[in-house]
């Protein structure tokens, strides 16, 4: 069956739907008794007929062939003759299921052909942009909306986990927040976790600020850094975006980056960052600590033990073990070395 003639027996406002859907509710019709009830002239229903004949949706009860092919003097009177016929004859619709199932065979056909001249399309697409020097994992998108348009597709594709490094200038309106807002709290309740690294200054915007204590108290898990290098979302390992300055005008230029070694490189960059950064609701307090900490501070930064700290301080060794988790877990840290950087960031050495 081909894909729209049959497409077309479905729609009852189709003429071929019509005189389908009217041979349905009258078996063994004649082309007189169809014309009547579809409103169409009798050579336009027979035309008709003997196309959904040829498509094997429509038979003759006679069990004939719609096809004469008998000898005709010429094509005029071969086509009066067959008319002739088929005024004669009964016809008879096939099952509907049949038809349904021939449509919803021949748009699987068609979607499995759209996906190979897609993924054909999309083969020739990078290589041309390979040799003319491009990369093809690399997609530059300059207007504002496209980008809040790809920002929101990367937070609705991701499966397990958002990755963000947010830096100034912090451009977005109060409603963009609150819609991100939105967003990201129907995401983290359907299981993805947001991991946000924020600039040091943003506890001080008037509506970054707030947003980010909102999000922290919903369940993001938010750290800040001095100076993070670069503006940066992370779906998964499927899409990246990184978003800079423009050269040379104002404004800003976002690059969608899809799966590569570039993206998987940006990962790790987030990693590391992510290890370097300090706990939002550590940040925020201005914390002190005291020459005895300082002192064990240091020499957990130089790679002491803590059996060396403690002959070196003559301290005993539980105290040490003590003041040393408590340390970690005041700075946000899982590492010695991580708590070394952070206090030194900090001003404590």
């Amino acid at each position: 069956m081909t894909g729209d003639v049959v497409h077309d027996v479905l729609d009852p406002d189709s003429e071929r739907g019509r005189i389908y859907r009217c041979l349905v509710g009258r078996p063994q019709a004649r082309a007189a008794e169809l014309a009547a009830g579809v409103g169409l002239g009798e050579g336009a229903v027979l035309a008709v007929l003997r196309e959904l004949a040829d498509e094997g949706v429509v038979v003759a009860c006679n069990g004939e062939g719609p096809r004469d092919d008998g000898r005709r003097d010429d094509g005029h009177r071969g086509d009066r003759h067959r008319d002739d016929r088929h005024r004669d004859r009964a016809w008879e619709a096939l099952p509907p299921g049949r038809v349904v199932e021939a449509v919803l065979q021949s748009d699987a056909v068609r979607q499995a052909a759209a996906r190979r001249a897609g993924a054909e399309l999309e083969r020739l697409y990078r290589f041309a942009r390979r040799d003319a020097g491009t990369y093809g994992a690399l997609e530059v998108v300059e207007d504002a909306a496209q980008v809040l348009a790809a920002s929101r597709r990367l937070q609705l594709a991701a499966r397990h986990q958002v990755r963000v490094i947010d830096v100034p200038p912090y451009s977005g309106s109060s409603t963009y927040y609150l819609d991100q807002e939105v967003l990201q709290r129907q995401r983290m309740a359907a299981g993805v976790v947001y991991r946000s690294i924020y600039h040091g200054c943003a506890f001080d915007d008037p509506v970054a600020g707030p947003n980010m204590a909102r999000m922290v108290e919903a369940g993001e898990q938010a750290r800040t850094l001095d100076e993070p290098p670069l503006k940066l979302a992370l779906g998964d390992d499927d899409l990246a975006i990184v978003t800079l300055a423009a050269d040379g005008r104002p404004g800003v230029v976002s690059l969608l980056i899809r799966p590569s070694g570039l993206l998987r490189a940006l990962a790790a960059v987030f990693e590391t960052l992510w290890r370097l950064a300090v706990p939002a609701s550590v940040s925020a307090v201005d914390l002190q600590i005291g020459e005895r900490d300082r002192r064990i501070l240091t020499l957990m930064a130089s790679g002491a033990t803590d059996d060396a700290i403690a002959r070196r301080l003559g301290l005993g060794r539980r105290t040490v073990v003590r003041r040393v988790s408590a340390l970690l877990a005041q700075l946000g840290a899982t590492t010695r070395f991580q708590a070394g950087v952070q206090a030194a960031r900090r001003g404590w050495l």
